[in-house]
C-alpha cells in the first residue's frame, strides 16, 4: 500500500493512564470510560489503554478487559492496547483474548504490543529485564501466524506451543491490526518491519526520540524488505504530551492541578526528587524545554502551538498516520476535556486543511464582490421593472414601488 501524504491525519489519545494515588481509583477508572465516550463525540479516531502492574499510578492491569467495557459504551472510536507486555503472558492466551476482542468490537480493536516498560513489573514475575525484548520478538513470531489462522508448533525456554491454533477466525482481514511499541532503541522498529506491522513511537516528542524518527522508519523499511514484507506509514503512530487552553497563561495555570503529583510519581520510581521537582513552574519549564524521561517534551499553550508541534512531526518523520495525545492528567478533568475539545475544534481542521475549500470559496467571493454585488443589484432592478410593467399591463396604473420604497397603503 502506498502512503498518501494528503490523507487526513488521524487523532487519538494514549491513556497509560497516569492516575494520582490520592484519589478514588474506582472513580478514576470510570472517569476514563466516560472520557472515551466524550472523545468519540468530539471526533477522535482512537483511544489506547496501557498495561501495568506496579507503581500505583498506571492502574489498568488488563487493557483487554478495559477495552471490552469501553467498546460496549461506544460505536465508532477504535480501541488499542497500549501495550500488551508480551513477555508477561503465554502467547496463545494473548492471541485468544485479542481474537475474541476483535469479534466483540467488530474490528475496532488495535493490538499494540511491547516488551514491558516498568522494571518493577518484571521483577515481581521473576523476569530478567535484559530478556524482555528477546521474549517480545519470540512472542510476535508465533502471534502473527496464530492471528492469521495458522497452526503453530514452537518451544522456547518460557513457552511451548503444540499444534496450537485459534478457534475463532480473524474478523479483520487478513488479521487484527498490530503495532509494535518503540522508544529510543531500534528494537521496536526492527520487529515491526520484520513482520510488516505498524509502529508506535512512544518517545516521539522527546529530543532523542524526535531526532530518531526518520532513522526508525528507515530501519522499519529495511527490515521489511529483508523479510519480504511491506510497511505502511499510515500505520505509524506518534505519541506526544499536550495541554491546550485558550491562552498560554491559562494552559500553564491549568497544570497547577497535578504537575507536582506527577513529579512525585517520577521521584518514587526513580529513587530521588529531580532538580526541577521543587515547584510547578520549574517542572513545567523542564517538561516544555528539555522534556521529561518517558514523557517526552510537553506542548503547553494554544491550538496554534499544537498545530506547530504536529507539523514539525510531519516534516521530521516524512509522514505518519496518527498522532496520539498522551493522557498525563496533570490538569483537572474539566480542563483536560476542554483541551481535547479545543484540539477537536481548531487543531484537527487546521492540520488536515478541512476548511481549505471553505476559505477558498470565501476568498473567491471577496475577490469578485463588486461584480457579484453589481449583478445582484441589476437583478433586483430588473425584478422591479418587470413587476411595474405587469401592473401597468393589468390595470393601467403603476405603483410607488421603487428600490427601497414600499407602496403607500393609502393609495
Amino acid at each position: 500500500m502506498t502512503f498518501d501524504p494528503t490523507a487526513p491525519l488521524r487523532f487519538g489519545v494514549f491513556l497509560a493512564p497516569f492516575h494520582p494515588d490520592d484519589e478514588n481509583p474506582t472513580e478514576q477508572l470510570h472517569r476514563d470510560f466516560g472520557l472515551i465516550e466524550q472523545l468519540e463525540t468530539l471526533g477522535y479516531d482512537e483511544a489506547w489503554i496501557g498495561e501495568h502492574h506496579s507503581g500505583g499510578y498506571e492502574i489498568v492491569g488488563s487493557p483487554e478487559v478495559f477495552i471490552a467495557h469501553a467498546a460496549a459504551k461506544t460505536s465508532r472510536i477504535r480501541l488499542g492496547t497500549g501495550v500488551v507486555s508480551l513477555p508477561y503472558h503465554h502467547p496463545l492466551m494473548v492471541a485468544d483474548r485479542i481474537s475474541q476482542l476483535d469479534h466483540q468490537t467488530r474490528g475496532r480493536v488495535i493490538f499494540g504490543v511491547g516488551p514491558g516498560q516498568l522494571p518493577t513489573d518484571a521483577f515481581m514475575m521473576g523476569i530478567d529485564v535484559s530478556e524482555q525484548r528477546r521474549r517480545m520478538r519470540e512472542s510476535i513470531e508465533v502471534m502473527v501466524p496464530l492471528l492469521r489462522g495458522e497452526t503453530v508448533t514452537r518451544r522456547t525456554d518460557w513457552f511451548e506451543l503444540n499444534d496450537a491454533r485459534l478457534q475463532l477466525p480473524p474478523f479483520q482481514h487478513p488479521m487484527v491490526e498490530m503495532a509494535v511499541a518503540s522508544s529510543i532503541s531500534p528494537s521496536g522498529a526492527r520487529a515491526a518491519g520484520s513482520h510488516g506491522l505498524g509502529l508506535l513511537s512512544l518517545a516521539a516528542s522527546g529530543p532523542d526520540g524526535f531526532d530518531q524518527l526518520p532513522k526508525h522508519w528507515q530501519v522499519c523499511e529495511e527490515k521489511a524488505a529483508e523479510h519480504d514484507r511491506q510497511v505502511d506509514r499510515s500505520h505509524w503512530r506518534l505519541v506526544a504530551p499536550m495541554h491546550i487552553a485558550e491562552s498560554r497563561e491559562q494552559a500553564w495555570a491549568d497544570m497547577e492541578h497535578g504537575m507536582l503529583r506527577l513529579v512525585r510519581y517520577m521521584e518514587r520510581l526513580g529513587g530521588g526528587l529531580p532538580d526541577y521537582g521543587h515547584s510547578t513552574q520549574a517542572a513545567l519549564e523542564e517538561w516544555t524545554g528539555k522534556g521529561l524521561v518517558i514523557f517526552g517534551r510537553l506542548t503547553l499553550g494554544t491550538p496554534d502551538d499544537a498545530v506547530a508541534t504536529i507539523e514539525s512531526f510531519i516534516e521530521k518523520s516524512g509522514g505518519f498516520g496518527t498522532v496520539l495525545l498522551l493522557g498525563h492528567n496533570c490538569a483537572s478533568p474539566e480542563a483536560t476535556l476542554k483541551s481535547y475539545e479545543l484540539i477537536s475544534r481548531y487543531v484537527m481542521p487546521a492540520v488536515n486543511r478541512s476548511n481549505a475549500n471553505r476559505t477558498a470559496s470565501l476568498d473567491w467571493a471577496h475577490a469578485n464582490s463588486e461584480r457579484f454585488v453589481g449583478a445582484m443589484a441589476g437583478a433586483i432592478g430588473k425584478a422591479i421593472e418587470e413587476h411595474e410593467s405587469e401592473r401597468v399591463e393589468r390595470d393601467g396604473s403603476g405603483t410607488a414601488w421603487t428600490r427601497g420604497v414600499q407602496p403607500s397603503t393609502t393609495e
